[in-house]
């Protein structure tokens, strides 16, 4: 029996000792980095796109041994230069996790020169493949142990805003949308920001709910399945749908004149607003998205958003809210008086009262 390699750091010690390592070094190629990776990692990749591409090559076309000689060649470079341009200053005391695809090979030759270095680096077992799996069982421990608190409303009524000022009043609560670089609607993208990819989200929300409290609530804006293209995981989203609600109301000129606040990259992009409004041609016909561009072109934007309100996000969500959130009750409301800094706080201390953290 070959005796267990003192510098590989189990899966189920995992998160346990996570927060005890000076970094996170992920040794895999910049697009599985950017794909997804353990919260607070570097990329320190021992072979880029292109030379992970050309070893992939080399093995099918060629022979395992040939990819070996050259990935070797490849992987030394690259450990060398990460010392010389990330490492050197750093105290014996310094103390790294490691992890690739499978806590094999690519982690395995950093970790193993660290070592011989002086440092004592830990190798993840079963590198970002035992990673996610532990995030897929933990969202689904998460959906079971927490509760959540719903805020609802109509689009514009700030939802967002006063779920802010809740966390700010210590309360706890999951942002979806600030996880998901989205606002939830077909205007929701965040101007020069991408999404993360669906298991980067996933991560996202594995991290946020793994740092709250499961025996206090979590407040939660009412949300779809899907924000943006990113789906919110089944369990999860079963837990939220069942979780007691409040309604945040707010007039249509207080809607109209926050919604112009949050969504103002589009009265300076007008071609992305149009853009984005031609989505909705199937639903509403080339002569009324016709209609809204010429609203556009002439800047009536109040006029345009309360009509859009009106047309496709009131009906929409009054359509969806009672079929989706079964705890949902029209008399439990907070009214939102108007947009100011002033109204969010208030309203975020009412539901705070009403509902209690």
């Amino acid at each position: 029996m070959q005796p267990s390699n003192p510098h590989i750091l189990k899966l189920d010690t995992f998160l346990s000792e996570l927060n005890g390592f000076d970094l996170i070094i992920d040794v895999r190629s910049p697009a599985e980095f950017a794909l997804d990776h353990i919260p607070g990692a570097v990329n320190y990749p021992v072979l880029n796109n292109e030379e992970r591409a050309q070893i992939g090559t080399l093995y099918n076309q060629v022979s395992p041994f040939a990819a070996k000689k050259l990935g070797a060649a490849l992987v030394s470079k690259n450990i060398a230069e990460h010392i010389e341009s990330h490492l050197l200053e750093l105290p014996r005391e310094w103390r790294p996790l490691i992890y690739c695809w499978r806590g094999g090979e690519r982690s395995g030759a950093f970790t193993h020169i660290l070592n011989r270095i002086g440092w004592k680096a830990m190798q993840l077992e079963s590198g970002y493949q035992g990673f996610r799996r532990t995030v897929i069982d933990g969202l689904e421990q998460f959906a079971n142990a927490f509760t959540f608190q719903v805020i609802c409303g109509m689009t514009g009524s700030g939802k967002t805003r006063v779920l802010q000022e809740i966390g700010a009043l210590g309360a706890q609560i999951l942002d979806l949308e600030g996880l998901a670089v989205h606002r939830g609607s077909v205007l929701g993208n965040e101007p020069n920001a991408e999404q993360p990819s669906q298991k980067g989200f996933e991560t996202a929300l594995w991290n946020a709910l793994r740092n709250l409290d499961p025996s206090k609530p979590v407040f939660v804006e009412s949300e779809s399945k899907k924000v943006g293209g990113l789906h919110v995981p089944d369990a999860l989203m079963e837990k939220i749908r069942n979780g007691i609600c409040i309604e945040l109301r707010s007039s249509a000129q207080t809607r109209v004149s926050w919604l112009i606040r949050e969504y103002h990259h589009f009265l300076t992009d007008t071609d992305n607003f149009k853009q984005k409004l031609g989505l909705l041609t199937t639903h509403y016909g080339k002569v009324q998205i016709a209609k809204w561009n010429e609203a556009i072109d002439a800047g009536n934007f109040a006029d345009l958003v309360e009509e859009l309100l009106v047309k496709h996000y009131d009906p929409s969500y009054q359509s969806s809210i009672v079929r989706n959130f079964p705890q949902y009750k029209i008399e439990n409301f907070v009214q939102l008086e108007n947009d100011s800094d002033e109204a969010f706080a208030k309203a975020a201390k009412a539901i705070v009262t009403k509902l209690g953290s």
